[in-house]
């Protein structure tokens, strides 16, 4: 099995910046790919970004430019750096670990909320 927590989540002023963090344990030997995912009310969950064990990462379209994806293999943690948030930024934001097997794990879920 495989745990995601993330941490980092809260409220910032648009133009603002904020960290997330996920540490991923368990069997992360299977691990491939991670990222993150969010959901605002009444959306459907979109991509943010996902990095593969090799480094490769990939984003969505509302946040290029401005968030990036980073890994830490060695202490099984993936963390997002956004800068200029924006309004429509808000949203609950999960972390996401899939295994080679192709197995998908989430973690709880943090809030981000972008407000003046």
């Amino acid at each position: 099995q495989v745990q995601l927590v993330e941490s980092g989540g809260g409220l910032v002023q648009p133009g603002g910046s904020l960290r997330l963090s996920c540490v991923v344990s368990g069997s992360t030997l299977r691990i491939n790919t991670i990222g993150w995912f969010r959901q605002a009310p009444g959306k459907p969950r979109g991509l943010v970004a996902t990095i593969n064990s090799g480094g490769i990462a990939v984003y969505g379209d509302s946040v290029k430019g401005r968030f990036t994806i980073s890994r830490d293999s060695a202490k099984n943690t993936v963390s997002l750096q956004m800068t200029s948030l924006k309004l429509e930024d808000t949203a609950v934001y999960s972390c996401y670990a899939r295994s080679i097997a192709g197995l998908g794990f989430w973690g709880q879920g943090t809030q981000v909320t972008v407000s003046s």
